[in-house]
């Protein structure tokens, strides 16, 4: 029995086996697809995309993104210079700078972070509004 167990992979190996890390000082020179969660303390130069309902991009105060991000779940402490789109969660820490619109389903801004674009809420009824024209009176050709 007690073999068995150690045979059998762990919740947090297996967590470990699906996170992925560009360290300080690596340069990504193209677009990046990822599962599972992507931790970038280095530099991209690209597009991010997270696969999945629960890929997790991570941005540490040192990572730098030049490029889109597209991922469900966010948490950005660093530089992004392009478009945001978190289609479920978005977290800006304190550090973190946005040159870009910014597109979110749940947003959380700590004080200090800053965004230099569009901030908008995209809901899944996300419905474009419009009010009506309004109506044209001639009241002139009446008096």
């Amino acid at each position: 029995m007690l073999s068995r167990k150690r045979n059998e992979p762990t919740s947090s190996s297996s967590r470990h086996a699906e996170t992925s890390l560009i360290s300080q000082g690596t340069i990504i020179r193209g677009d990046i697809r990822f599962t599972g969660t992507l931790h970038v303390e280095g530099r991209i130069e690209g597009s991010v995309l997270g696969e999945g309902p629960n890929a997790v991009f991570t941005l540490s105060e040192h990572g730098q993104v030049q490029g889109e991000v597209r991922v469900p779940h966010a948490m950005i402490n660093g530089h992004v210079h392009g478009d945001i789109y978190a289609s479920e969660r978005l977290e800006l820490a304190a550090q973190a700078r946005v040159v870009g619109d910014v597109r979110y389903s749940s947003l959380e801004m700590a004080a200090g972070a800053q965004v230099n674009g569009r901030i908008a809420h995209q809901g899944e009824e996300h419905v474009h509004r419009e009010l009506p024209a309004p109506e044209v009176r001639n009241e002139a050709a009446t008096a």
